[in-house]
């Protein structure tokens, strides 16, 4: 069996894939165009991929491909009737980044609502050195009890959301983006209501047809000026250029975000114009990225290869 690896680099290089030398040859490549693919793949069993597109064009002259492995949940890049079509399987992971990905929310929510860039550069530039009184609080901040937190997608990363924010005692309600999940813990409510009521608004659902473009400016502008906006789904939910609008205008207090419309970010993205970063944060899409979650992620990977060939 020839395992090759097409962007091995989005894994991290910290990770151990030694595990997968004893099911075959294994090959890794950092990253791969996708015209670089069509020449890797000519001789794999199995592709381990996250972002490589997977279709006709990438895959079509690789004659022993069997199994294609997508080291994320999102499938969107593989061409899926063509692989059916081959016969060729695919597989994703679920599952494996709930927690970090909730820890990250937090980590947004609290760099935003406690003004901690504002504070570390208080203290950083000497002016707490011989200051006049043992604290300084000028950039007021409040608690989480009391708030109201809407959750856009209560999936699993959604209702850990949802299980934390309760803990720190705040009001917790959802919307459904498929109109289907019901949560017997939590309050369903409409979208509309959902921005109107919230003070935090965090997203974590699939981009889908319901959701792609769901937060423009009509969301935005429904939304309380003192709410915070995260966003850790999929970075087309937003319209970008609309939210840079609310945040320069005052429509929402602030915007945590861990991804984008595209990755990297693009120059002319208008996110750029809020220079701002106690009104906007923005992380790489690192919120799914710790080590355990890598680790995590790549033992069910190599799992699934070994249970696809009846390998144990």
């Amino acid at each position: 069996m020839k395992i090759v690896f097409l962007d091995a680099k989005t894994i991290g290089e910290d990770i151990d894939l030694s595990g997968f030398d004893a099911l075959g040859e294994v090959v890794k490549y950092g990253f791969s165009t996708k015209e670089e693919a069509r020449e890797r793949a000519k001789d794999a069993d199995v592709l381990v991929l996250n972002k490589v597109e997977v279709d006709e064009y990438s895959v079509g002259e690789a004659g022993n491909l069997k199994l294609v492995c997508v080291t994320a949940t999102g499938t969107n890049n593989l061409d899926k009737d063509y692989l059916d079509r081959r016969g060729i399987a695919w597989r994703n992971v679920a599952g494996y980044s709930t927690e970090t990905v909730a820890q990250h929310t937090f980590a947004l929510l609290f760099y935003l609502t406690e003004k901690l860039r504002y504070y570390d550069d208080y203290v950083k530039s000497g002016k707490y050195v011989n200051d006049v009184t043992f604290t300084h609080f000028d950039n007021v901040f409040h608690e989480l009890s009391g708030k109201t937190w809407g959750v856009i997608g209560l999936g699993a990363i959604g209702r850990r959301v949802a299980d934390i924010a309760g803990m720190f005692g705040c009001r917790v309600i959802y919307y459904s983006t498929s109109g289907k999940n019901v949560q017997p813990d939590y309050e369903r409510v409409e979208f509309e209501e959902l921005l109107a009521s919230s003070d935090i608004v965090s997203v974590h659902a699939p981009l889908n047809e319901q959701t792609a473009g769901l937060m423009d400016r009509r969301a935005f502008s429904a939304m309380k000026e003192s709410a915070v906006f995260l966003n850790l789904g999929r970075g087309p939910i937003v319209v970008e250029a609309d939210l840079a609008d609310a945040l320069e205008a005052g429509e929402i207090a602030a915007a945590g975000l861990d991804v984008l419309s595209a990755e990297p970010m693009r120059e002319d993205n208008p996110l750029r114009r809020v220079a701002d970063s106690q009104k906007l944060f923005i992380t790489p899409h690192i919120a799914w990225a710790s080590v355990e979650a890598r680790k995590r992620l790549m033992k069910i990977v190599e799992t699934q290869i070994k249970e696809f060939f009846n390998r144990q």
